[in-house]
């Protein structure tokens, strides 16, 4: 399966022909270009993803190839960094995850970003980011991950930013990466950590469950708590800034200032899914060395979600719904790996993470990409501006409600079968547990069926210009992608992905099952009464519970903290001292040698005069004075 290399390399190419040709014909053929790369790159991925569940079972487990791996550097005689491609099930199926939901949004892009100034530059910058996603999950070891970890880092910030005039977009590019650049010290530090005791950076030997590996952490602790704890915390934090789990979440909601079809990429399928892969990647040292480490996880996981989900219950911009509703689904996926153990059935909570990642990629992407449709047609992104849309774009207000249906859980729609596995899950784990997911799930449905209501039915919104569907370069993306979505949870997931590579068939629980239904059905019918026509029932609510509806508007003042903290405490108390000692001492000790020296030569410039008489004067008295020393000393 060489030819896996050609999946990487395309994008990489497509990314410097486009930020190099000339500008005069760029613009015209960029978008055109970079969507037949994809095309390509897509197509590869899909019959790599064939090849491999169909031929690459051996006495029933899948095997991990690597079809090409090259040492890069070598430190020591254990230690070296290689860079390559690994093929196992979930770096395959993350294929099929990155080139979709990519070649959905070039496809889209075409329509959406017509006329844009910058085309060319766009394209350039999203072949950038899906050459650095596909290679972070094809990497064969930790430190080439980490490599194109800060690749994907790089790329979304300069997506976020693309609109570079507008300053809500720079500070939304630079809050992204900076917060994203601390958690990822933590995963930095992690690593060095890690491979300083194992002696590898290697996935194989850390991931194959050779205690003799993990022999260097025997007996090694800190404050109370083991290295290899620690380590495994610190990668969590790196996978937590991308992945925008609290408190590390506050990015995610602004990076909205980015092209709509970026939002798409960047919250369905790759950089926020960054983190669930890598405690994936790493799940057998979690569940093996770390359980403590993986119940963290869980919690956190829990507690963003419901966090994100009561937020999202009361914006008004909808992508910032979305963006909200991304968080909380991702706390979903990080909940069923925290509750999840290695091996069959045991491993239930894995494979669900992992079949929600995928149908979640697909539904997510579908709904910004019809969120982009309606700020397309309409020219803002506020509900209040909305309404009655159904009439005006029935194709996007079709797939919306599709898509609106999977996230809530409704069969059989693909959401409701992977969203089922990590109730099943988390039930398994703890009935508190399973009940506090299952609150959530209900939260979500009620928030999306309002955003949906907001948007195509309640009270039409008068508008400028009459509201229009899409193109059809717009459109079908949107009619695949939904599609999909329908279909996409009758795969047999269990038997293709599981923590031990071995294939598993996974029943539904119909006791979940209905309880989850019940709770999303109950869900949307109160969504029904509250949105579907103008009703005063939400004003009402909002001014009874006021304190909770304000805080729950602002993020809970979230970032507020941050900023008091930063401004207030960091930049006062602690940048200002330093300030001012670099002015002061440090800056005052250089200019005052400077001065000195500056003094001395303004004294002493005057020996080299240039006047004879002066050379002569000084020669003859030098040489009286050797004379004297040598006569009389």
């Amino acid at each position: 399966m060489q030819y896996t290399l050609l999946i990487l390399a395309l994008p990489l190419l497509n990314f410097i022909v486009l930020g190099l040709v000339d500008s005069k014909w760029k613009p015209k053929v960029a978008g055109t270009i970079g969507t037949l790369v994809l095309t390509i790159v897509a197509a590869l991925s899909y019959y790599a993803t064939y090849e491999y569940f169909s031929f690459h079972k051996v006495n029933g487990v899948f095997e991990k190839l690597m079809p090409f791996n090259m040492e890069w550097l070598r430190f020591t005689d254990y230690l070296h960094i290689n860079l390559g491609i690994l093929l196992d099930p979930i770096s395959v199926m993350m294929l099929v995850v990155v080139s979709t939901v990519s070649l959905m949004v070039h496809i889209y892009s075409l329509g959406y970003m017509k006329g844009e100034r910058g085309f060319e530059r766009y394209y350039a910058f999203l072949s950038l980011f899906t050459f650095s996603m596909l290679g972070l999950v094809l990497a064969t070891n930790i430190f080439q991950m980490y490599i194109f970890w800060e690749l994907v880092g790089v790329s979304s910030y300069l997506l976020i930013g693309f609109y570079y005039t507008k300053p809500s977009a720079v500070a939304a590019a630079k809050k992204a990466f900076i917060v994203t650049r601390f958690a990822d010290l933590g995963f930095l530090i992690g690593i060095l950590l890690l491979s300083y005791f194992t002696k590898t950076f290697d996935f194989e030997a850390l991931t194959s469950g050779n205690a003799s590996v993990f022999a260097g952490f025997t007996g090694v602790s800190f404050m109370g708590i083991s290295v290899l704890s620690w380590a495994m915390a610190l990668i969590f934090i790196g996978g937590a800034g991308k992945s925008a789990m609290f408190p590390l979440h506050i990015w995610l909601p602004d990076a909205m200032e980015g092209p709509t079809p970026v939002s798409a990429l960047i919250h369905a399928a790759t950089m926020v899914v960054a983190g669930v892969y890598l405690v994936a990647r790493l799940f057998p040292i979690y569940d093996l060395y770390t359980p403590g480490v993986l119940h963290g996880i869980a919690y956190v996981g829990a507690f963003t979600s419901l966090f994100a989900a009561i937020i999202a219950v009361v914006q008004t911009d909808i992508k910032r719904v979305l963006a909200f509703s991304t968080i909380s689904q991702i706390g979903f996926m990080m909940v069923a790996l925290g509750v999840s153990k290695m091996g069959g059935e045991q491993g239930l909570g894995y494979m669900a993470s992992m079949f929600h990642l995928f149908t979640h990629a697909m539904f997510k992407a579908l709904l910004f990409l019809g969120a982009g449709s309606v700020i397309h047609a309409v020219h803002s992104n506020e509900m209040n501006h909305m309404g009655g849309l159904r009439k005006y774009m029935p194709i996007t207000n079709i797939t919306f409600l599709i898509a609106c249906l999977a996230i809530a859980g409704i069969p059989p729609f693909s959401g409701f079968f992977s969203k089922d596995e990590i109730l099943t899950a988390a039930f398994q784990f703890s009935p508190y547990f399973g009940a506090l997911m299952t609150f959530t799930a209900g939260l979500t449905a009620f928030y999306m069926f309002r955003l949906y209501y907001s948007i195509f039915w309640g009270k039409e919104h008068k508008h400028q210009h009459t509201p229009h569907e899409s193109p059809l370069v717009m459109a079908l993306p949107l009619v695949f992608l939904a599609l999909v979505t329908v279909f996409a949870g009758f795969i047999p997931f269990g038997e293709l992905v599981s923590s031990d590579r071995v294939p598993f068939h996974s029943e539904l629980d119909l006791t979940v099952a209905s309880i989850s239904v019940i709770v999303a059905l109950f869900s949307i019918t109160l969504a029904t009464i509250f949105y579907r026509k103008e009703s005063k029932i939400p004003s009402l609510l909002a001014t009874k519970f006021s304190g909770l509806h304000k805080a729950a508007s602002s993020r809970f003042y979230v970032d507020e903290v941050y900023l008091f903290i930063t401004k207030k405490v960091i930049f006062n108390n602690v940048s200002r001292p330093i300030a001012w000692f670099d002015r002061h001492i440090i800056d005052g000790t250089m200019n005052g040698f400077a001065s000195t020296t500056q003094w001395g030569s303004l004294k002493i410039k005057g020996v080299q005069s240039g006047q004879v008489q002066q050379y002569a004067y000084v020669f003859l008295l030098g040489t009286l004075v050797i004379a004297a020393l040598v006569l009389f000393v």
